[in-house]
């Protein structure tokens, strides 16, 4: 049966994090397509890695845990992580969670283990920083995972932005409030129509 890697940094429950509430939408959707399959849930605020030291950098996949963080991504039919904004880019957590599973010679180099393994980013943030907003150059989150898990790790990568996140809890944001409530609402959409179109073809 197949198996999806889910992945979790945000610091909030689910009831509070966009990140987690539309990733948590995405497992729904493929579980109900394969109820029988299997789901590799790391949620890194819960139980964050350790940073990597010179030990484990230099036994590279023959380090347990970032073997065993590699098999789970060789392993999964399919990936969803949720990746919020914080100070303009991805959590410390999801960045230690990188630097293990990036191995030259085995999921980084020129045949990549994991590549083509379609994987699903919900960066969620604040405000508004897609293109054209005064923010845009402060984004380096979808900038810094495009060259990361697309470029370096070969999966195929596309995201799913939920943003003015903080309009309903910041009043000189009140104007954008609907804004925000459309953004989510379209990200939930999205997430579960991804998560049957990829479950459909992993069966």
């Amino acid at each position: 049966m197949p198996t999806l890697l889910h992945i979790d940094a945000s610091l909030w429950p689910e009831d509070v994090s966009t990140s987690r509430s539309v990733t948590a939408t995405f497992r729904r959707e493929w579980e109900a397509q394969h109820p029988g399959g299997t789901v590799i849930h790391r949620d890194l605020a819960a139980e964050p890695l350790p940073h990597l030291d010179a030990r484990a950098y230099t036994a590279g996949a023959g380090d347990l845990l970032r073997d065993a963080l590699a098999t789970e991504l060789e392993q999964a039919d399919a990936i969803v992580a949720g990746a919020p904004m914080y100070n303009y880019t991805i959590p410390s957590t999801l960045k230690a969670w990188l630097d293990h599973i990036i191995i030259l010679g085995r999921t980084a180099g020129e045949l990549p283990s994991a590549a083509g393994t379609p994987t699903v980013v919900v960066a969620s943030r604040g405000g508004g920083y897609g293109p054209g907003t005064p923010r845009e150059s402060f984004e380096f989150v979808t900038t810094y995972l495009e060259k990361t898990l697309g470029d370096t790790l070969g999966l195929d990568v596309e995201f799913i932005i939920p943003e003015l996140t903080m309009a309903p809890h910041v009043p000189a944001m009140a104007d954008l409030i609907d804004m925000s409530h459309a953004s989510r609402h379209k990200a939930h959409e999205d997430a579960a129509a991804r998560a049957k179109i990829l479950a459909a073809k992993a069966a």
